[in-house]
């Protein structure tokens, strides 16, 4: 069964930059949709940024030209590169997959559409 262990979570500034990891194992996820979601307290989770099996990606208006997602097939991890942080951002960040499907023909941001989740990485933005 697939395993997702997300990591690269922290405190930061208002401004600063953080990038989360996601280390996948008994799958090759490069094959599957992947996708980065967030729950702040309070709040439903929602999704930030997914990613296709050709690497098409789509993210939330909200974080748009400043998050970046991108999958390093050799580690077989999932990244998302986080800039200019804001402290709305500051939530727990949970790295997704649909395993129900070998190929993926396009990146979702919504929930249902995954079905193996991480544990979550939290992320604290100050102002």
């Amino acid at each position: 069964q697939g395993q997702l262990v997300e990591s690269g979570g922290g405190s930061v500034q208002a401004g600063g930059s953080l990038r989360l990891s996601c280390a996948a194992s008994g799958y090759t996820y490069s094959r599957y949709c992947m996708g980065w979601f967030r729950q702040a307290p309070g709040k439903e989770r929602e999704g930030v940024a997914g990613i296709d099996s050709d690497g098409v990606t789509t993210y939330a208006d909200s974080v748009k030209g400043r998050f970046t997602i991108s999958k390093d097939n050799a580690k077989n991890s999932l990244n998302l590169q986080m800039n200019s942080l804001k402290p709305e951002d500051t939530a727990m960040y949970f790295c997704a997959a649909d395993l129900r499907y070998p190929y993926c023909l396009g990146p979702s941001l919504s929930f249902g559409y995954y079905n193996t989740w991480g544990q979550g990485t939290q992320v604290t933005v100050s102002s």
